[in-house]
């Protein structure tokens, strides 16, 4: 029969060792990226020269060593008011997907605004959809169980009610890491972790000049990016 001392430091032992496991675990990890949320907060922070930005290089960069990125899936809409801003968005959009990010679209429309002084009325344009894509494919993924963390890269706080739920629906967690100029206290109150991407990380994430498809088709870097 084991001594009360001895059982006690078998116990020790396996918590100890069940502690090192689980510290040693790796953790699956799916990036959910809000473009325009980080696209404006590039802008707002002066790293306009950074929309040249391999968000999957960006992604790997700010994982800890026992996370294993599983996917990047991003989140955004079609420009449909500038032909010379369209041209580059769709090829950054194939050197995103060159990478193996996933794109999702929302709607890109357009509103009216009057100028309540002197009456003038012109057009404005604004993407709808992005934030329910994201909490749409957050839960369909913490559902499906493929991933242990989600990290949100965005600001936005129409996406706290998903995040609590993940939080309380699954055994899930959500870490928010917020672009340049775009922390958000609501946000980072409910998320289980967040962080501010700094500027090194986004400098360090860029695409080379030149981005090879699989097929060898070879995108560059749109002149007005540079």
């Amino acid at each position: 029969m084991l001594s009360l001392t001895m059982f006690l430091f078998y116990t020790r032992y396996t918590i100890i060792m069940n502690s090192a496991n689980n510290s040693s675990k790796i953790e699956k990890i799916i990036v959910y990226v809000d473009g325009f949320n980080l696209y404006f907060g590039l802008l707002e922070a002066n790293l306009d020269y950074c929309k040249w930005l391999n968000i999957k290089k960006l992604a790997s960069n700010l994982l800890k060593k026992n996370q294993e990125l599983i996917e990047v899936k991003y989140f955004t809409s079609r420009i449909s008011n500038n032909p010379d801003k369209q041209k580059r968005q769709s090829i950054y959009i194939e050197a995103l997907e060159s990478v193996g990010i996933k794109v999702f679209y929302g709607n890109y429309q357009r509103n009216t605004t009057e100028c309540r002084q002197c009456g003038n009325i012109w057009p404005t344009f604004y993407e709808k959809m992005t934030d329910v894509n994201i909490a749409t494919q957050m839960m369909i993924d913490a559902f499906q169980d493929k991933y242990n963390m989600a990290m949100l890269i965005s600001g936005d706080s129409d996406l706290v009610p998903p995040i609590r739920a993940i939080h309380d629906l699954f055994n899930k967690r959500v870490l928010v890491a917020f672009p340049p100029k775009r922390f958000n206290h609501s946000v980072a109150l409910v998320a289980k972790g967040s962080l501010m991407i700094g500027r090194k990380k986004i400098v360090d994430s860029l695409f080379e000049y030149e981005v090879v498809k699989k097929d060898g088709f070879i995108l560059r870097k749109p002149e007005e990016w540079r």
